[in-house]
């Protein structure tokens, strides 16, 4: 019986995980664990990029965009205090679908990586 490489990953919804399985469609065990490993140490779990967010309250607004890679976002909202907080508000509200937008990217080049690690390009010297 083979065990779901996925298992470990902690903070998942069924979002991330339904997209997570149909990325690891079509490779084998030793693709998928490598997968897992790279993807792993790429990925935010939804309650820090929260807690981020909280943070921007404490005059620290923007830091949760840097973190999920939206710098000319967070320049913005440290120069406006989060939209004078309104900004920060949404992002709240909406801290799991950034989360997730951004884990989505990280899974597609984690997965990018393996099939390059695995069928690298041919030379054609």
């Amino acid at each position: 019986m083979e065990r779901d490489p996925l298992v470990n990953l902690k903070g998942m919804g069924p979002d991330e995980y339904s997209y997570l399985r149909q990325i690891l469609t079509g490779m084998d065990e030793r693709q998928s664990q490598n997968f897992v490993a790279f993807y792993s140490t790429r990925r935010k779990d939804p309650q820090e990029i929260l807690l981020f967010t909280l943070l921007g309250f404490l005059g620290i607004a923007g830091i949760q965009r840097f973190i999920i890679g939206n710098m000319g976002m967070g320049i913005l909202y440290i120069l406006t205090a989060g939209l004078c907080f309104i900004g920060t508000i949404v992002d709240i509200i909406n801290h799991k679908a950034l989360t997730f937008e951004y884990n989505r990217k990280a899974a597609n080049e984690s997965a990018q990586l393996v099939k390059m690690m695995f069928y690298p390009p041919e030379n054609p010297i």
